[in-house]
């Protein structure tokens, strides 16, 4: 009874390196490979409505940055020669 209120603990010697065989390179890939595909059964891969969704989107906000960019680029320029016309190029 009194072994029933201990919290079981955990060793870290709980694997043994004994248990853990090393398997050949073959025999790794094909289970890397069940594993790959065990869990690509469990995405849920959206429609082609979102996907065609998304890329619109994408690109609006790559055209969105890129115009803001080349207009702090414009700016930037304005600047760089106001201060050589004023600095009295010669």
């Amino acid at each position: 009874m009194a072994n029933e209120n201990k919290p079981m603990t955990v060793s870290t010697n709980a694997v043994k390196k004994e248990d853990v065989k090393k398997l050949s390179f073959g025999k790794r890939v094909a289970k890397w490979w069940r594993e790959m595909k065990s869990e690509l059964k469990k995405v849920v891969w959206p429609s082609s409505k979102q996907i065609v969704n998304n890329t619109v989107v994408a690109l609006c906000m790559m055209a969105v940055s890129a115009i803001v960019i080349w207009g702090f680029d414009e700016i930037a320029e304005l600047v760089v020669q106001a201060v050589i016309t004023l600095a009295g190029k010669g």
